[in-house]
């Protein structure tokens, strides 16, 4: 069985199917998936979701594209539900022109950081184009439950990761053919700090990319992780699912 351990099961893109494809995920080799809130309502729907579904989970956090929206007490309660496993996703993310500016961002991402650490919770961490910003808020608040969600760093920042401990999330783009430099990380990053997860309904691994992605699809991001490191599919199965259960305390 397998443990997708990030997923956005409010997306538009599953308006029609949400619950039918939630609900048949362990008869698909799914035993969990987590549920990631970006903002309130989707912090809120999250919560739902795993009070409707024994195998979902939630985490409840503001994106970055969120954080000038930030409702510290609000989060502060939903994380309180006993089946919020981590303070996410939160992080920085200085692609897009019209997110919030940065010291925005950084505030936002400081004051969830230190709620985690209040509240004893993993924190799941977005990062584009913002490496440098989130190494040093990460050292500086020296919270020692963090999932990198989606790896993209380099081997040198990933190398600084791991001596800290933080767990290293790859998804769907390291099955892709252009993907060395993840691949030397994924290569890399030590077993007990491995996990696996889609981001769905977003980077779908290949042979299905640009199609819609889903937990089910985890599998195949499992398969290339097997091949890069040299191992079983069996292990990385065995691997990431109790690594999973580890940070998130099922």
């Amino acid at each position: 069985m397998l443990f997708d351990t990030h997923a956005h099961y409010d997306d538009e893109k599953f308006e029609y199917d949400r619950f039918q494809v939630m609900e048949n995920l362990p008869e698909n080799g799914i035993a969990y998936a987590v549920n990631i809130g970006t903002n309130l309502e989707s912090s809120k729907l999250s919560v739902e979701y795993a009070e409707k579904f024994d195998h979902i989970y939630a985490t409840v956090g503001f994106h970055p594209e969120f954080a000038d929206k930030l409702d510290l007490d609000a989060l502060r309660e939903l994380a309180k539900h006993k089946k919020v496993v981590a303070i996410g996703e939160i992080g920085l993310d200085y692609y897009w022109e019209d997110n919030p500016a940065k010291e925005i961002q950084i505030d936002a991402f400081k004051k969830q950081m230190d709620l985690a650490k209040e509240l004893d919770l993993p924190v799941s961490i977005h990062n584009r184009d913002a490496t440098g910003d989130i190494t040093s808020v990460l050292l500086e608040k020296d919270h020692n439950k963090v999932i990198i969600h989606c790896c993209s760093v380099s081997l040198e920042t990933a190398k600084i990761f791991v001596k800290k401990g933080y767990y290293i999330s790859f998804a769907g783009p390291v099955s892709f053919k252009n993907a060395g430099k993840l691949k030397e990380v994924a290569a890399f990053v030590p077993d007990d700090l491995l996990l696996i997860e889609t981001d769905a309904p977003y980077l779908t691994p290949h042979p299905f990319r640009g199609q819609r992605n889903d937990s089910t699809k985890v599998l195949y991001t499992a398969q290339a992780l097997a091949e890069i490191r040299g191992v079983s599919l069996e292990e990385i199965e065995k691997i990431t699912f109790e690594n999973a259960k580890r940070i998130y305390n099922i």
